[in-house]
């Protein structure tokens, strides 16, 4: 390989690397949503891995959730809006490190095609009301819906029944 078309191919691959930052950008909802903030008052109110998931489709890592853990009956709302988003009754470990749901209440969540990971299409999973990303929804759940609900504990809060 020459200098030249090493530095070609270098140029390349930063060119592909600045599409697929923008891509995995494009994997925030856009609204209008009900309940709207400015960048700051977002800020203000969640912490920098709060932010870079529930503004940003930033991913928690595995197994730091306490709600990955948490057992009791109760609702687990959204930490952007309060909206209630998934019932304890719907929730089962599935393995993976982060709470999973097999179903999402009534009129919770919105979806969207996520195309920010390399040759591979999700269905990207946000908050209905305000927008904030909360996981992705996979077809590998138990019965009676087959959908995994992989959420970011970050972007819940629970309110034991």
């Amino acid at each position: 390989m020459n200098r030249r078309s090493f530095l070609g191919w270098t140029a390349s691959l930063g060119a592909a690397w600045a599409a697929l930052s923008r891509r995995a950008a494009a994997a925030i909802a856009e609204g209008p949503f009900e309940v709207t903030r400015t960048e700051a008052e977002w800020r203000a109110m969640l912490s920098d891995l709060q932010y870079a998931v529930m503004r940003e489709a930033a991913t928690e890592r595995a197994f730091t959730s306490p709600l990955n853990d948490e057992h009791r009956q109760g609702i687990f709302h959204c930490r952007g809006c309060d909206l209630a988003l998934y019932s304890s009754e719907t929730k089962y470990d599935s393995g993976t490190g982060w709470p999973s749901f097999y179903d999402a209440l009534p009129n919770a969540i919105g979806t969207m095609e996520d195309r920010s990971l390399f040759f591979q299409v999700r269905t990207e999973c946000h908050c209905r009301r305000c927008g904030s990303h909360l996981g992705h929804v996979f077809n590998d759940g138990p019965r009676p819906t087959g959908k995994r609900h992989c959420i970011n504990g970050v972007s819940l809060v629970f309110r034991p029944a």
